[in-house]
């Protein structure tokens, strides 16, 4: 099975094919750090993960470049609220990149650049722009001059022509064209600035990831990836200027996913819908927002509501169990032998159907799809050897191998059974409004309610924690409650 991967530019499905052997240069625009993660940056971090995953799964050898846009003007204006200067800001926030993030599971790439680091290739790069005539230089800002790129707009799809009727009267107009863009600006009092030929000044945004990427995987590499928003003006001017500058294709496939709504609306801050990781991981263990977002095709959109997350919660926990079952009964043989016995049929054809639906532009609905059944499969088989009189616990744990080999697509099933299970449950608790001495508390009431046949009231209070959602379980113990 050959992989094949949606290419934004072709507009197309298109069998993925390296420009080096079994060597994969693949660069995805980074955060700019300015503020903590939301959910739109989980999504992306988490496709861009799993897509280096399952590369790597296929036998490549990846060299995975993600950025840190680390001199912005949002970066600026943030630390200049603060009182701060924009390295400290860069800094915490990065630090708190990784305190978001880390959780996810999301493993770290090859390189993770900064553009303050990478000013010499900046700089470089826009002098060879402006001596090949297609950028020019006012007052110690430099343009790139659309007009000089014929194939403007391949990426995004649209007409050079339709953009300039439709643009609105430039800003500055000291530029040539409204569709031009700033390759490097000159600085303005409590600005960071560096040294150029054009005076002290500090880069513009688009110029940075052309400057990293070509930096660190050449002037052609083989994926490009980012969110659908940065198709047009970022990674069209990507294009642009990485071409311009050296007369190669910048990129072969570029790969983009689809929004985050937040129930059903653009998540947004004038909206003030934004949802931070932070937020989520207070309420939800990190694996079940992996599998939410992996629940959708990368590039369609995503709509996050409570009830999707908890119904991924569920799915997510009961494999859990299933495998504390699973490890519990194959770790009273201590080390079993054989773990690379033959998969039952059934089995094989699903761990089959998990590397089809991959193969096909990363289906990861799909593909959960197949694995879901396959560690039903397994609860199925290890209930079977158990019962019978010489069980084959190597056949077991070669299909246990199986489900942990491809969860790792996905950056699912790799913890400690016992260890996700302990820590939902105390996510469980903080996400009911009720301590749990309150719902004790009611518990007891309904007890006395049901001693005195006064089952209406029970059942009141029984439906009332029902709703918070917390169940009520009977047994010859007492009554004892979970989270649902």
């Amino acid at each position: 099975m050959s992989l094949t991967l949606y290419n934004s530019l072709t507009g197309k499905k298109e069998p993925f094919t390296p420009l080096h052997d079994n060597r994969v240069g693949m660069y995805v625009c980074g955060v700019t750090v300015y503020d903590r993660c939301h959910i739109g940056h989980a999504r992306s971090l988490i496709v861009f993960d799993t897509l280096f995953r399952y590369l790597r799964h296929k036998g490549y050898e990846v060299t995975y470049v993600r950025n840190f846009t680390d001199v912005d003007d949002k970066i600026i204006k943030r630390a200049n609220e603060r009182g701060i200067s924009t390295k400290e800001l860069s800094e915490e926030n990065i630090a708190c990149f990784y305190e978001d993030t880390d959780p996810l599971g999301i493993l770290r790439p090859t390189h993770e650049p900064r553009a303050t680091e990478h000013i010499g290739e900046i700089i470089r790069l826009v002098k060879t722009l402006e001596e090949k005539g297609v950028a020019y230089e006012v007052d110690g800002d430099v343009y790139y001059a659309v007009s000089k790129f014929p194939e403007y707009g391949k990426l995004s799809k649209k007409n050079i022509e339709e953009l300039k009727s439709g643009a609105r009267i430039a800003v500055d107009e000291r530029k040539k064209d409204p569709l031009d863009f700033a390759l490097w600006k000159a600085s303005k009092p409590g600005e960071p600035a560096w040294d150029s030929p054009w005076g002290k000044g500090r880069p513009g945004w688009h110029i940075e990831c052309s400057a990293m990427s070509m930096s660190l995987l050449g002037e052609t590499f083989d994926i490009h990836g980012g969110g659908k928003d940065l198709i047009f003006p970022h990674h069209e001017n990507e294009i642009a200027q990485s071409e311009a500058a050296t007369g190669k294709p910048f990129v072969r496939t570029w790969v983009h996913n689809g929004f985050v709504n937040i129930r059903s609306e653009k998540m947004s801050k004038s909206l003030g819908n934004v949802l931070s990781i932070q937020e989520i991981l207070d309420r939800y263990h990190p694996e079940v927002l992996r599998a939410f977002l992996l629940s959708a095709h990368y590039r369609s959109p995503i709509n996050f509501d409570d009830t999707y997350l908890e119904s991924n919660r569920v799915s997510v926990e009961r494999v859990y169990k299933t495998l504390q079952e699973v490890d519990g009964w194959l770790s009273e043989a201590g080390e079993v032998a054989g773990s690379d016995a033959e998969l039952p049929g059934e089995i094989a054809e699903l761990s089959e159907e998990v590397e089809a639906a991959m193969d096909d532009d990363l289906n990861t609905p799909r593909a959960l799809g197949a694995l879901y059944p396959m560690i039903h499969k397994l609860h199925q088989l290890y209930q079977a050897e158990k019962a019978s009189g010489s069980p084959n616990r190597a056949r077991v744990h070669a299909v246990r191998e199986k489900v942990r080999e491809l969860g790792g697509l996905f950056g699912l099933f790799q913890s400690e059974p016992g260890a996700f299970l302990e820590t939902q449950k105390g996510l469980d608790k903080k996400r009911i409004s009720l301590s749990p001495e309150e719902i004790q508390a009611k518990i007891d009431l309904r007890t006395a309610a049901r001693k005195a046949r006064d089952f209406k009231t029970a059942d009141a209070i029984r439906d009332e924690l029902a709703s918070q959602g917390i169940i009520l379980e009977d047994g010859p113990e007492g009554t004892t409650w979970r989270v649902k």
